[in-house]
């Protein structure tokens, strides 16, 4: 039943040069479960991106500080191993010992309308997020209902539909990044 999930994570993998690839149903999302994994409790980034992410430390509880930096398809959170990587995909981009997260939303390079991904080689940080992403479960066990033990999970799954689309497009998508100016989210009122 979930099987173009996985065939999408394992072809987006081979694409991108990543050990794994965990597709989830939206790039926030995949930021949290890195953010969650971590435990990181402090960090800074970009003033200029989208609004989710100072929303994202506010829901998590995170210090963060947003600072000006000038990037292109990607910003990392510094003093994390954890990349916005919402606007580049590109072929053998991975980055050994990061977590990237990908966005396919309208005017990404994977322009499926909705979704995102997590590309890293942590195997452990892999095989307890994968099952976060899908409300703590496993999904090779079928039904659900026979899988006894949970981590907590989040409802963060893609759809079938988007994993399809996403597979469908892969092939031409990426390529180099483009500029887009995003407001300094400094300047926004942005409460908790």
């Amino acid at each position: 039943m979930f099987s173009p999930i996985l065939k999408f994570e394992q072809a987006l993998a081979a694409y991108t040069n990543a050990p794994y690839a965990i597709m989830t149903d939206c790039c926030t999302h995949a930021i949290e479960l890195c953010l969650r994994y971590d435990e990181v409790d402090f960090c800074e980034f970009a003033a200029k991106t989208y609004l989710s992410i100072p929303m994202l430390m506010y829901k998590l509880d995170i210090d963060f500080q947003m600072i000006d930096q000038d990037w292109i398809g990607e910003y990392q959170f510094h003093n994390t191993r954890i990349w916005d990587s919402a606007r580049r995909l590109e072929a053998g981009m991975y980055r050994a010992g990061q977590m990237q997260c990908l966005s396919f939303g309208y005017t990404k390079p994977l322009e499926v309308g909705r979704g995102g991904a997590i590309l890293l080689d942590d195997a452990a940080a892999y095989h307890y997020m994968i099952k976060q992403r899908s409300d703590g479960r496993d999904l090779n066990i079928s039904p659900w209902e026979t899988q006894k033990t949970f981590p907590i999970g989040y409802h963060y799954r893609p759809t079938i539909e988007e994993a399809v689309r996403a597979l469908e497009l892969l092939p031409t998508a990426g390529g180099p990044p483009k500029h887009v100016e995003y407001p300094d989210c400094r300047l926004l009122r942005i409460f908790p």
